[in-house]
């Protein structure tokens, strides 16, 4: 099977094809050969895959709409009841002039497109339905937060406990102790908006977390045993897809029970969403250590403070960090190769700029290296410096939420209750393009978000901190184009024959 991508560029549009798919690398698409993502008249229903996981394609019309949407319900309990919603009482939506969102109500994945190119892929809008299908008194609710820590996790379960009781009347809400092993191993504490009143205040999780321990078959057993009926699932793309499978089981089943995924990770590694929560906290607590780093290296001869950020896979801290700073000298990531000897290396960078300034400062994202960086300063002693080595990784990870991570982890929860109470699963919730919609997971958990080096962003932070490249040939720049190409294939245009 061919298929034909069509890639247009900002000055001129040219075609790009790819002759063999037999590499795992480039298996991004399986489908049916006779499938077109171009619609006919008729609206039509079919199933994409993404990595083996099945994503609802809906075409609306002949003008490339597309919606990827989620699961629902229905899909597997045709006869479930519905009820009005029960915000159709609610003083705080009283004056709300369109209280809930339209049934045909999407957000665009891409909003800057050509006059004659295809509207493109759609998700479905998060926010509260006219119609719930589940009764208040009947809601068991349980929450559970799994994976590393991070800014704001204990903003969303506040959020989450206070959107089903103040706006659904839920009064029977369980947190899940320790993670995913918590299902089975019987820990759980009753939350209500007095127990969470003020967990927001405070840094980590307030119900514990752990790596591992899923097993889906005893996940569901105890969600079937204990009565619940609403899962919601706070933790990375690991952790997501461990959703996606309680919601196949769920399905398999035929359990009216609603899977919600809210997507963490300080790293901002997740993909489709514009952020993940905590991130903006976390960079700008990375200025702290920044700002240290500068006034040490000020203070001395031949100063040179590395600042170790997280990152192991994604640079996204360590560029914004240092956009915002102003004070960073070089900055390192992951997805931007560099070699350090010889010219226009990064060793002859850091000897020149402290030849002209007396002192520099370096920011590094956690897989960028930094061990090779700290050992030639330890040992190689062309120049005599003083280095300043400061990893703030806990320090961040473990504080409270900054105003803007507590907005956002308001909405995220709350999106994720309207959702649920409206019947949806086997979703996840984030902002795309600044609205909030429901994406289906395995859209979040296909691949990892990293720092595009042929995006502006980057380029801006070259300009700013008016370092150099790093890279020894034209050839290494090529690989890493070739490869970012190859990573945007999934949002260009596809043709099948």
């Amino acid at each position: 099977m061919d298929l034909s991508f069509a890639v247009a560029s900002s000055s001129c549009s040219s075609s790009f094809h790819l002759l063999s798919l037999n590499s795992r690398k480039f298996s991004l698409f399986q489908f049916n050969p006779n499938l077109s993502i171009k619609s006919t008249n008729s609206t039509t229903n079919s199933l994409f895959w993404r990595q083996n996981h099945p994503i609802r394609v809906r075409a609306l019309n002949d003008d490339g709409f597309v919606r990827e949407d989620v699961p629902h319900l229905t899909d597997f309990l045709p006869h479930l009841p519905s009820y009005p919603n029960p915000l159709h009482y609610s003083q705080a939506y009283a004056i709300v002039k369109q209280t809930f969102v339209g049934p045909e109500d999407a957000v665009a994945q891409q909003i800057v497109v050509r006059k004659d190119s295809p509207r493109g892929v759609h998700f479905r809008r998060a926010g509260p339905r006219e119609k719930v299908y589940f009764k208040p008194e009947e809601v068991r609710a349980c929450i559970v937060t799994c994976g590393g820590l991070c800014p704001g996790i204990n903003t969303v379960i506040r959020e989450i406990v206070c959107g089903l009781n103040y706006m659904y009347g839920v009064d029977d809400i369980l947190g899940i102790m320790g993670g995913y092993r918590g299902f089975y191993s019987k820990n759980t504490i009753n939350l209500t908006p007095k127990v969470v009143n003020d967990i927001h205040k405070r840094g980590g999780t307030f119900l514990c977390t752990s790596r591992g321990g899923h097993d889906t078959n005893k996940i569901v057993d105890n969600i079937q045993d204990r009565g619940i009926n609403q899962v919601y699932i706070i933790g990375g793309d690991g952790t997501q897809r461990g959703a996606a499978l309680i919601y196949k089981e769920v399905e398999k089943r035929g359990l009216q029970v609603v899977v919600a995924g809210i997507p963490k990770t300080i790293d901002n590694d997740i993909a489709v969403i514009d952020k993940s929560f905590g991130f903006d906290t976390a960079v700008e607590e990375a200025q702290r250590a920044i700002n240290a780093a500068h006034v040490e290296v000020e203070s001395v001869e031949n100063g040179v403070g590395i600042v170790k950020l997280m990152g192991r896979y994604s640079g996204f801290i360590a560029m914004f960090a240092t956009l915002a700073s102003r004070d960073v000298d070089c900055c390192l990531i992951p997805e931007s190769p560099f070699y350090l000897e010889g010219p226009g290396g990064l060793f002859e960078f850091i000897e020149q700029r402290i030849k002209e300034n007396g002192h520099m400062v370096i920011v590094i994202a956690e897989g960028a290296g930094q061990e090779y960086v700290k050992d030639h300063f330890s040992k190689v002693k062309k120049m005599e410096i003083n280095m300043k080595y400061i990893d703030p990784t806990y320090m961040i990870r473990a504080v409270p939420s900054n105003a803007s991570d507590n907005i956002y982890c308001t909405l995220l929860a709350q999106s994720a209750v309207h959702g649920a109470m409206a019947g949806y699963t086997g979703f996840t919730v984030g902002p795309v393009n600044s609205r909030h919609a429901y994406i289906p997971i395995a859209r979040v958990t296909e691949a990892q978000n990293t720092v595009k080096l042929t995006d502006r962003t980057w380029a801006r932070l070259l300009a700013s901190t008016n370092q150099p490249s790093f890279l020894n040939s034209n050839e290494t720049l090529q690989e890493t184009v070739d490869r970012e190409t190859a990573d945007r294939i999934p949002n260009l245009k596809i043709n099948s024959t």
